[in-house]
């Protein structure tokens, strides 16, 4: 009972939340994750109000299945972009792109606090500098498809957005490796190049595989049935199958095997759309089913948001530096490969901006982070107050970029007028 209750405040104070930010004209993703905040257990939780939301970090937790559940449909969905008709128009300049402001993230977030670092070395050691910077690279992808698909932005800076927010994922996943066992190297002083370069290459090469293979098992299963909504449920079930299968871990000799949830769901989204003749009709059915799961995955988000972490001077100062110099890493990088690759004007100058958002991928990296001990807490919290103010104003962000470059368009007066007769005419029949 206590979770179908938590389920529904969420979904409903989300939604909610969604009407009374509506004068502000804020995304809704803001709205969703502002309204995690006041029903979760870093506010609600702390005012005692028991039964209006989630009354502990547990409870939150306890969710978590409907995250990777919604992480895996907003992969698949991603993967539809990568369409081999657009890629043959795009696939150069979003490669180029995806892969410089990644880097270039990085360069700029290591900069700036190894010379933090050299101030106050007591603040910040060398390992932890290394990885906050490879956690840079993060994108993220939910934030960003929620605000396209709200405001029905299309250009083409939106069909070059989400391949380089997919792309971001793999280059996130190898930096982070790299960086990550580099910082391991340093605080126990003995080199591991299997978890520096195999374990990445391998998680990725596995991720893809699995992907594809799911995405040639659905078209075939497809083939099975006549009814768009049996196909509908079919294609439900197997990127369930695929987010589970991406769960496991083993080891083979001295080799880790691991999954990326989103790589493979994104792979399963591209074979599908490219051999599939009907992956387009199934898409748009499959978007409007996860409707209701993406808005609680934006609300749980949200309950996660420690506010706790404002206490610490140190933790705002040093993550303060980080959110401004990732920024400006993520925008230059993107201008500078943008200008190399002649894209147009338009996304030379807005495409940056949209890259900003940071949340799920970045909370996996920090928790592997944990792995360093104490050092470790302190890049979790970095992260979080990160990923905090990220969630918060990305989404905006976003918003403004995607106006300001003309894909977001306001709508028209005979939309209006078409909806106004609608209102008119359903007040005219209850009278």
């Amino acid at each position: 009972m206590n979770t179908l209750l938590s389920v529904s405040v969420a979904l409903l104070a989300g939604l909610l939340m969604t009407r009374l930010f509506k004068p502000l004209k804020l995304p809704s993703v803001t709205a969703y994750l502002i309204a995690g905040v006041l029903v979760g257990p870093y506010f609600a939780g702390r005012m005692g109000f028991n039964g209006v939301g989630f009354t502990s970090a547990d409870a939150v937790t306890n969710l978590s299945l409907i995250s990777e559940v919604a992480l895996g449909f907003i992969a698949f969905s991603i993967g539809n972009e990568f369409r081999l008709e657009d890629l043959k128009k795009t696939g150069k300049q979003a490669f180029v792109i995806g892969i410089f402001q990644a880097l270039a993230a990085t360069f700029f977030v290591d900069l700036a606090l190894l010379g933090l670092h050299y101030l106050m070395p007591d603040v910040l050691t060398l390992p932890q500098l290394i990885t906050l910077g490879a956690i840079a690279t993060a994108t993220a992808p939910a934030a960003t498809l929620m605000v396209v698909r709200q405001y029905k932005a299309k250009g083409p800076l939106t069909k070059l957005l989400l391949p380089i927010v997919a792309l971001d994922d793999a280059v996130g996943l190898i930096v982070f490796a790299v960086s990550f066992g580099i910082a391991k190297t340093i605080v126990s002083g003995t080199v591991d190049l299997i978890s520096i370069i195999v374990n990445p290459i391998v998680e990725i090469v596995c991720s893809l595989a699995v992907g594809a293979l799911m995405g040639w098992v659905l078209t075939w299963l497809e083939k099975l049935f006549n009814s768009n909504t049996n196909r509908l449920n079919l294609t439900i079930g197997v990127v369930l199958l695929t987010a589970a299968i991406s769960m496991l871990e083993f080891q083979v000799g001295g080799v880790h095997i691991a999954f990326s949830p989103l790589l493979s769901c994104m792979m399963l989204g591209t074979v599908f759309c490219n051999i599939c003749p009907l992956s387009h009709d199934l898409m748009g059915a499959a978007d409007k089913w996860t409707s209701p799961l993406f808005a609680l995955f934006f609300v749980i988000s949200g309950a996660e948001l420690q506010l706790g972490v404002f206490k610490s001077l140190w933790i705002v100062i040093v993550g303060v530096i980080y959110i401004i110099t990732r920024c400006i890493g993520k925008y230059l990088g993107t201008f500078v490969s943008a200008k190399i690759t002649r894209c147009s004007p338009q996304i030379c100058k807005y495409l940056g901006i949209t890259l900003f958002p940071q949340a799920g991928v970045a909370l996996g990296m920090c928790s592997t982070a944990m792995q360093l001990g104490e050092q470790g807490s302190l890049i979790r919290n970095i992260t979080l107050f990160a990923v905090l103010i990220y969630e918060l104003v990305g989404p905006l962000f976003t918003r403004m970029a995607l106006t300001a470059a003309g894909e977001i368009k306001p709508i028209s007066d005979e939309v209006k007028q078409r909806r106004q007769t609608k209102l008119e005419a359903a007040k005219n029949r209850e009278q």
